[in-house]
C-alpha cells in the first residue's frame, strides 16, 4: 500500500524559508515522477513543482521559479520542497503526490496523494 506523509508546514513571515518533506512508503521515489501541489480555499489544486523518476526533468510554476527547489532523498525514500523567500501568496495547503509513470503527467493526474500540510506566510 502506498502512503505519502507530508511534514514541515507552519506559520512563517514573508521572506522566510521553509522545507517541506514527504515520506513515501510502498513505492520508490526513484522509480516514478513526484510532485508538490498546493490549494487554497475556493481554488483548484495547482502544481507547484515536479520531478521525473531520474531527477533530470524538473518543472516549476512560474510564480515559484528561483525560490522553490524540489528534490528527492533516494536513501530515505522521501521528497522535499525547499521554499525560500516565501510570500503571502504562497499560503496554502501543500500536498505531496506520486505519479504512476516515470515522467511528469499532465495536470493533476497523479495516482497517490498525501493528506497535506498547511503553510501560512504572514506579512
Amino acid at each position: 500500500q502506498v502512503r505519502l506523509v507530508e511534514s514541515g508546514g507552519g506559520l512563517v513571515q514573508a521572506g522566510d524559508s521553509l522545507t517541506l518533506s514527504c515520506e513515501v512508503a510502498g513505492m520508490p521515489v526513484s522509480g516514478y515522477a513526484m510532485g508538490w501541489f498546493r490549494q487554497t480555499p475556493g481554488k483548484e489544486r495547482e502544481l507547484v513543482a515536479s520531478i521525473t523518476w531520474s531527477g533530470n526533468g524538473l518543472f516549476y510554476r512560474d510564480s515559484v521559479k528561483g525560490r522553490f527547489t524540489i528534490d528527492r532523498d533516494i536513501e530515505k525514500n522521501a521528497l522535499h520542497l525547499q521554499m525560500n523567500n516565501l510570500k503571502t501568496e504562497d499560503t496554502a495547503v501543500y500536498y505531496c503526490a506520486a505519479a504512476g509513470t516515470r515522467f511528469i503527467p499532465a495536470g493533476n493526474r497523479y495516482d497517490h496523494w498525501g493528506q497535506g500540510t498547511q503553510v501560512t506566510v504572514s506579512s
